[in-house]
């Protein structure tokens, strides 16, 4: 065939195993140009006939005839398959040449590098990109590029460069230049062309202190090949506009038509975050949206925002009845937490008179203090997120955020184990100090580490947070799985002592080795944890379920339910339902009838 296999790569979606593989051909081109200098492109090369110099269009000489421009690397690279290990090569080169060779860059150097950028730009590829093994190839093309065109030096005070999949213009400017803007229209694929335009506010070049210019590159395709390459749920609807422009202009104004005209999704300006690599929708603003296209308004940073485009993203589902529903059962968890912690604190003495009850308490109140600060910062998390506050903000969000519901589930397994001590090692006495020192380490230790390791692992690779929230990424580099593993690893553990508790009780020999109250203490918490455990596997399934189907309405609804009404059950199936602080509270009720009222009107409801 022609091709050999240089790497595997991850299985595909139907289950075949699917290999990098690259053309011969080009594979002995690339070879080639790993031992040469980039810069010997523009330079005479001296080699043999024979050698990787003839790919660079030397001579038997070895004089090249790269020196006004590399069209001459153009023919064996759009004879090359475009196939992942090709286009990974070629973003190389091209980043190579952007870096070493980004001078005096005439309309036939730009020409050329547009062909080759072209050539992975096609719409025909685009599923390629999706094993490519660096996914942030697409991110280094588009910064590439942007670098390269950004130098352009224009002939006669404009140049426009027009290839399928990537097109560039430019203008010379100053403070009197008015009606400058730049029009676009693509082929988006074999069957359909788009829209593009930019245009610089007239008041804008007031601003310039010089003669400068204005340069302005479109990727129809681009949108496209980022979400496939880095399987991001943000789905970009139109062309990727990118901008050149002098420090001093900073707004700009771009008009999108929209790849999927729906009516019923809004769309969302955004600019591309270079340093943070991510799409920012603080860079811009809608200025008007209607079926077939949107105008933003943005501000243009030459080091932080030059490419922009607008998104729709069908996966972060904007209903009306997710945000009420969230909002209300958000409210009634804090609510809820909060009036159990009051209520341990007041009953504490009365129902914490054995071990086996202090311990069940202490872990109750340990459980309800981490929902309640996790549900806090759940909505720090959305505040942080929805007002362009600092990005490190929302990274330690995130942090307090995991560690808090990770202790959640940890004081949960340290229940269930207070449940086999209780059970099993009925001859072997534990002392406070020596059970409040194992619970903290469990219950707050393991998730601390937990969460610094997945912090420091994913968040030099800008791999941490997940695109468009303030929580631990998914869709790169699975960073939401340091949740996910331990929390239903302590839901499976916790349902199999369910099931001991279940067995022993079967047993008539389980009383013999435990006095009659500390049996019925067991049982207590056994019930807790009957209870509750399943109740947040049920939640958290759902939302594993939001990430394999994270189209469904019924998941998202079913999810914000069950999250946001935790504190409740926490409440009632902890506190509200255990007779014994129904009786210590009544006890303290009768000592301080002033104090009650509230108390009188919950709980005497419950027999």
């Amino acid at each position: 065939s022609g091709a050999i296999c240089v790497q595997p790569c991850s299985p595909s979606f139907h289950g075949e195993t699917s290999f990098v593989c690259k053309d011969r051909k080009w594979q002995m081109f690339t070879d080639a140009c790993a031992n040469l200098d980039v810069q010997s492109l523009f330079q005479p090369v001296h080699g043999k006939p024979g050698d990787g110099a003839k790919y660079f269009g030397a001579d038997d000489h070895g004089n090249s005839n790269c020196q006004d421009d590399f069209s001459c690397i153009i023919p064996d690279i759009l004879s090359s398959p475009a196939i992942p290990g090709n286009i990974a090569d070629i973003v190389e080169l091209l980043k190579k040449i952007s870096l070493m060779l980004s001078e005096n860059i005439n309309r036939e150097k730009m020409q050329s590098y547009s062909r080759i950028a072209n050539h992975i730009l096609n719409s025909s590829i685009i599923s390629n990109w999706a094993f490519v093994r660096d996914k942030n190839a697409s991110l280094m093309l588009l910064d590439s590029v942007n670098l390269f065109a950004g130098k352009l030096l224009l002939r006669n005070g404009s140049e426009s460069i027009q290839e399928h999949f990537i097109s560039t213009k430019g203008y010379s400017i100053h403070k009197n230049t008015s009606g400058k803007n730049f029009d676009f229209s693509m082929e988006l694929n074999k069957t359909r062309n788009i829209t593009g335009n930019v245009v610089i506010p007239d008041e804008e070049f007031l601003k310039l202190p010089k003669t400068s210019k204005a340069i302005s590159i479109a990727f129809p395709t681009l949108g496209a090949i980022i979400e496939t390459s880095r399987l991001d749920p943000a789905f970009v609807n139109g062309m990727v506009l990118s901008v050149s422009l002098p420090e001093e202009l900073r707004h700009i104004l771009l008009t999108f038509e929209k790849v999927n005209k729906l009516e019923n999704v809004k769309a969302q300006c955004v600019g591309w975050h270079s340093t943070e690599r991510r799409w920012d929708n603080k860079a811009c603003k809608i200025k008007s949206d209607n079926v077939s296209s949107v105008v933003c308004m943005c501000k243009h940073h030459h080091r932080m925002f030059k490419s922009f485009s607008i998104l729709m993203s069908p996966t972060m589902l904007r209903n009306a009845v997710l945000d009420y529903i969230t909002c209300v059962g958000l409210g009634l968890s804090i609510f809820s937490l909060v009036l159990c912690l009051t209520i341990e604190t007041v009953v504490w003495h009365h129902v914490t008179k054995t071990e086996i009850t202090y311990m069940r308490h202490f872990c109750l109140v340990n459980i309800a203090t981490s929902l309640l600060v996790a549900d806090i910062l759940f909505i720090v998390a959305a505040i942080v997120h929805n007002t362009a506050l600092n990005y490190r903000l929302c990274v330690a969000a995130t942090f307090f955020l995991h560690f808090f519901y990770l202790a959640l589930f940890f004081w949960m397994f340290t229940l269930g184990l207070l449940i086999l001590y209780g059970l099993l090692l009925v001859f072997f006495k534990i002392t406070r100090s020596a059970f409040i020192a194992t619970a903290f380490s469990i219950g707050y230790g393991c998730p601390l580490l937990i969460s610094i390791l997945t912090v420091a692992i994913t968040e030099p690779k800008n791999g941490y947070l997940r695109s468009g929230a303030c929580w631990l990424n998914w869709y790169e580099t699975k960073a939401l799985l340091a949740f996910v593993v331990p929390a239903l690893g302590i839901i499976l553990v916790n349902l199999a002592v369910v099931v001991v508790v279940v067995v022993k009780m079967g047993r008539p020999s389980i009383g013999e080795g435990c006095k009659s109250p500390d049996l019925s203490n067991m049982i207590r918490i056994s019930k807790n944890v009957a209870l509750l455990t399943p109740l947040l596997g049920l939640t958290w399934g759902f939302g594993l379920a939001t990430i394999v189907d994270s189209r469904s309405l019924a998941f998202h609804v079913t999810f914000a339910l069950l999250n946001a009404f935790q504190g409740f059950f926490i409440l009632l199936f902890g506190t509200l339902l255990d007779r014994k602080t129904r009786e210590a509270l009544r006890k303290n009720c009768l000592s301080s009838k002033r104090k009650c009222s509230l108390a009188k009107v919950i709980f005497f409801s419950f027999p």
